[in-house]
Parts: structure tokens; sequence; C-alpha cells
């Protein structure tokens, strides 16, 4: 056997293995454009380590409510305090990244800047952490969200799966948990209440919110007033047309 044939050998079975990552990443994210997941890979994660770490039986909390029974001004308060370019960018803000990258270089720390379009696929389809290889993932799949899905369905997926709370996943089960009432009631308040615990909920709690909770709660609230009340959300319609 030739030198080149001993080399294309390897070479073939690296492509083979990436025409079939491609494939499966390409279809699984289309099967969830359609398919509403019961279960996200970070729910999953915590799910197991709280089991090795033997807690007792560990359960998760979570309910998918449809984008119809959703609140606007519950929607518009995530959007608010997570990701308010989400209407406009594809999928990365490179603003924010740019702000993010001069905050360190001043001196500052290093803040996240990922979009709503990256938690989603990071919540959906991968583990925490912040290793290269979950970021390289996360830009993938993000790329394709933002080209098979709209972006009423990316927000819808999002507010499905983000924690709000120890064990507790999605607008459907925080509503009842926190607020003991369907998502389809909770009120502007509670909304931006539970947008503020979105960055951290290990640390900003719902059950009890702190002073500091309260206070991030006020300034989404104002957010959501400047970018036009509810009516923001129309420009996630127009961005597909």
């Amino acid at each position: 056997m030739s030198a080149r044939r001993k080399r294309a050998g390897p070479l073939r079975w690296v492509a083979r293995l990436m025409l079939v990552f491609l494939l499966l990443s390409v279809g699984l994210v289309a099967l969830f454009r359609w398919v509403d997941p019961q279960l996200s890979a970070v729910m999953i994660q915590h799910w197991v380590a709280a089991h090795l770490e033997d807690k007792g039986r560990p359960y998760i909390y979570h309910e998918w409510v449809d984008w119809e029974r959703i609140p606007g001004s519950l929607a518009l308060a995530v959007l608010a305090a997570e990701d308010q370019r989400f209407p406009s960018h594809r999928g990365f803000d490179f603003v924010e990244l740019r702000k993010a990258v001069e905050t360190y270089q001043e001196g500052g720390g290093l803040r996240g800047a990922s979009t709503i379009s990256q938690q989603t696929a990071k919540n959906l389809f991968l583990w925490s952490g912040r290793d290269f290889l979950r970021k390289g993932l996360e830009a993938w799949l993000t790329l394709l969200m933002e080209a098979l899905w709209p972006k009423e369905r990316i927000l819808e997926v999002y507010l499905n799966v983000a924690q709000f709370g120890p064990d507790t996943y999605g607008v459907g089960a925080a509503s009842w948990r926190f607020f003991q009432r369907p998502v389809e009631a909770i009120e502007p308040g509670q909304a931006a209440l539970m947008a503020a615990v979105l960055p951290n909920p290990k640390i900003y709690r719902l059950a009890q919110p702190s002073a500091k909770v309260h206070r991030r709660a006020a300034r989404i609230a104002a957010q959501m007033r400047n970018l036009g009340g509810v009516r923001y959300l129309e420009k996630l319609s127009q961005q597909q047309s």
C-alpha cells in the first residue's frame, strides 16, 4: 500500500465523521423546530449531578407552555433583561461582544455577552461550562437555529428551558412554583421579577426576592417601557418576513 493511500484512509474517516455530525446536528435542530422539547440537556445534567451527590430523589419542575399562552409582558421582560437586540441580530450580538472585550481590557471583569439564541442552544443541546469545545458547538448550533427556526420559536423554546430557580425550568413551572398561578395570569411586575433572576437563579431567588432582585426588576420594567411595550414583540415576525 502506497504512503498516499495510507494517508487517505484516516482522512476519509474524518470526512465521514464530519458528514455524520453535520447531518445529525441539522436533523436534530430541524426536528425541534416542530417538536416541543420536554427536557433539555442542562436539565438532565443538573438531575444527574443531584443524583450523584445523593440529594434524595432529585425532581425536575417543568411544564411546557406554547407561545400563545405566554404573556407578551413576560416575553418582553426577558428580552429587556437578556437580549434587547434579539429581533435584529443573527444569533450573535457583536455590539455586546465588543463592549465586553473593551470592559475587560480596561480592567473590568469578563462578563458574558451570550444572546438568547446562544443560551437556547446551550440549554437545549449542550452542557454548562466555558470550555472551547462547548463554545464551538454552541456557535454552530446557534447558526443552525437562526437559519431553521423563526425568532418566535427560538424565544418560545428559551422561555421553556431557562432555569428560574432550584430544579425549576421554564416559565410554566416557575409561575406555579413562585406565584401560584398559571403563566397566563402573570402580571408585568411579576414578569420583570422572573426576568431579573435569569443571570444566575442560584443566587437570585424568586421565592424570597432580595432588594437587589427588586432593583433589577425595576430597571427591567423601565427598559420594557423604553422599548415601547409589548408592541416591540412585533419585530420578531417582521424579521422573518
